[in-house]
C-alpha cells in the first residue's frame, strides 16, 4: 500500500504540469514553466550521493561472557572538506577498526573524534592523507523547515549493500519515541530506513542534509523510519569534533507533560512542566525539588511542556546549563512560587567499562547510574557480572549475569582495575591455586560462589 500510495503521490505531482498545459492549450512554453520532478530529485541526489559513505566497522562485544571480536557495516556522510563523517554512535560503538568506502572507489582507515550515546551521534575522519582537502562533502539544512508531507531521500547502505537511495515523505517532523527522546524529537520518514542505513543521511529536494538516518523497524523497511533532525546536530556536531564527548549537565530532575492522554494524566496549568521525581543524591533533591512542583521558568527563561513532544526541549536547556554554577529554577507548589537554586553537574558517561576474564569464563561492567539503575539502586561505585561464557568455568560455579561483584577471597573489589589486577594475579598462579571464593549481591542478598578454574575451556 506504501508504494502505490508514494507511485499516486509522484505521478500527481508529475501530470499537474500536464494538466496545467492542457488548460493554456497545450503550449510547450507552458509545460516548461512547470519544474520535472524527476529532475529535481536528481539534481538533488546529485549533491549529497558522492559524500555517502560505506563503513565497516570491526568491534568488541563482551556481553557474551568473553571477548568477541565482530563485523558490521553502517553509513555515514561526508560534511567537509577534510574528511568529516557524520555517523551514529550505534555503528562506530566500542569500534577496534573503521574503514570506510567512498562513492569513487577510494577507501580509507577512519579515526573515531567523538561520539554520544545520548543523541546516537559520533563523527569520525577519514585518514586520507594529502587527498584531504579534496573531498566531495554535503551541506547540512535546516530541520526545523521540514514540513509533513515533503519529499525526502534515504541514503546510505542498506544490508551491506554499498551505497542505496530510496525516496519518500516526511511522515512527521517531531515524532517523540519513549526512551530514546531525552533530548531531541525525531523527524519520521516513510522512505526506507533497513539496517546498515544508520547514519547515512536524510535529505530534502534542495540537495541538503536534514537529519542523519537512524532507526527502523526491526527487520523490514514499513514506512517506520525515523532521523536525528539538524537543529540537534548542530548543538551536538562541534563538542564531538572538538572535546570528544558532549558534556550535557545533569540535574537529577525527571519531567512529566502537562497533559498524558496515553496514561490519562491532566494537569490543569497553561504553562510549566511537572517534576515526576528526583534522582536519589542529584543535584535537584539536594537543591529541595519535590515530586509534584511546577517548574516554570529557569534562570528566567520561560518553559513550558504541554505534551510529551516539548519534554526534550525542556531537557536539552537543563542539559546545556553550566556545569558547577547555579542556576534559578521557578517553581510553583501548592500555589505559591518558589526559587531554588541549583547547581547541575557534569553528567559524564553514560555506559561503564567493560573487561574480559579469560579463563575464569565471565566478564564484568562497571555500574553506571544512567545504563543500570537497578544495581546502582544497591552499590554506587563497583563492578558487576556482565556476560557468562557458556560452557565455561563460571557457568559451572553459578554465577550470573548481573550479580553484583564485592569480593575474589579477601580482596574488595570497587572497580574494574581491581578486578584486572586480582585476575591476572591468580591467574598466572592457576598451576599452585585454582579456585577463588567471588562474594557477590544478587538482588540485593550477598552470597559466596566458589570458582573453580582449572580447566581451560579455550583449548577443548
Amino acid at each position: 500500500m506504501r508504494q502505490a500510495m508514494r507511485v499516486w503521490v509522484c505521478a500527481g505531482l508529475w501530470m499537474a504540469p500536464v494538466a496545467g498545459a492542457l488548460a493554456q492549450g497545450g503550449s510547450g512554453s507552458a509545460i516548461a514553466a512547470y519544474p520535472d520532478f524527476r529532475q529535481i530529485v536528481q539534481e538533488a541526489k546529485e549533491k549529497v550521493f558522492p559524500a555517502v559513505v560505506y563503513i565497516r566497522v570491526v568491534s568488541e562485544s563482551t556481553e557474551s561472557g568473553k571477548r568477541v571480536l565482530q563485523e558490521s557495516s553502517g553509513s555515514g556522510v561526508i560534511i567537509s572538506a577534510d574528511g568529516l563523517v557524520l555517523t551514529n554512535w550505534h555503528v562506530i560503538e566500542k569500534a577496534q577498526t573503521v574503514r570506510c568506502l567512498l562513492s569513487d572507489g577510494r577507501h580509507a582507515p577512519a579515526t573515531i573524534l567523538g561520539s554520544d550515546k545520548d543523541t546516537d551521534l559520533a563523527v569520525i575522519r577519514l585518514e586520507l592523507g594529502g587527498e584531504i582537502g579534496k573531498l566531495p562533502f554535503a551541506t547540512l539544512g535546516d530541520s526545523s523547515a521540514l514540513r509533513e508531507g515533503d519529499f525526502v531521500m534515504t541514503m546510505g547502505a542498506p544490508w551491506g549493500l554499498d551505497r542505496s537511495v530510496a525516496i519518500g515523505i516526511v511522515s512527521s517532523t517531531q515524532r517523540y519515541l519513549e526512551g530514546v527522546s531525552e533530548y531531541s524529537l525525531w523527524i519520521q520518514t516513510d522512505a526506507a530506513i533497513n539496517p546498515g542505513n544508520s547514519g547515512g543521511p536524510l535529505v530534502n529536494t534542495a540537495g541538503e542534509v536534514v537529519g542523519i538516518n537512524t532507526r527502523g523497524a526491526a527487520g523490514s523497511a514499513d514506512g517506520l523510519g525515523f532521523s536525528i533532525p539538524t537543529t540537534t546536530i548542530e548543538i551536538v556536531m562541534p563538542q564531538l569534533r572538538d572535546a570528544g564527548h558532549v558534556t550535557w549537565s545533569w540535574t537529577g530532575l525527571q519531567l512529566q507533560a502537562l497533559s498524558d492522554f496515553n496514561r490519562d494524566i491532566y494537569f490543569p496549568y497553561e504553562d510549566g512542566v511537572i517534576v515526576s521525581e528526583t534522582d536519589v543524591e542529584s543535584p535537584a533533591r539536594d537543591a529541595g525539588v519535590q515530586a509534584r512542583d511546577r517548574i516554570v521558568r529557569v534562570n528566567g527563561q520561560a518553559v513550558t511542556a504541554r505534551r510529551e513532544n516539548d519534554l526534550p526541549a525542556v531537557r536539552r536547556l537543563l542539559g546545556l546549563l553550566p556545569k558547577g554554577e547555579p542556576a534559578e529554577l521557578e517553581v510553583v507548589r501548592a500555589g505559591e512560587t518558589r526559587r531554588i537554586e541549583i547547581t547541575p553537574r557534569e553528567k559524564g558517561k553514560v555506559e561503564g567499562e567493560e573487561l574480559a576474564l579469560a579463563r575464569w569464563d565471565f566478564t564484568v561492567k562497571s555500574i553506571n547510574q544512567f545504563d543500570n539503575p537497578d544495581l546502582y539502586f544497591f552499590k554506587k561505585q563497583g563492578v558487576f557480572v556482565w556476560g557468562v561464557k557458556w560452557p565455561g568455568n563460571a557457568a559451572t560455579s553459578g554465577l550470573a549475569k548481573g550479580d553484583i561483584l564485592l569480593k575474589v577471597d579477601s580482596e574488595e573489589v570497587g572497580s574494574i582495575d581491581d578486578v584486572r589486577t586480582i585476575h591476572e594475579k591468580l591467574v598466572a598462579d592457576v598451576e599452585g591455586k585454582h579456585r577463588a571464593v567471588l562474594s557477590v549481591m544478587r538482588q540485593g542478598l550477598v552470597r559466596q560462589v566458589v570458582l573453580d578454574y582449572r580447566r581451560d575451556y579455550s583449548k577443548e
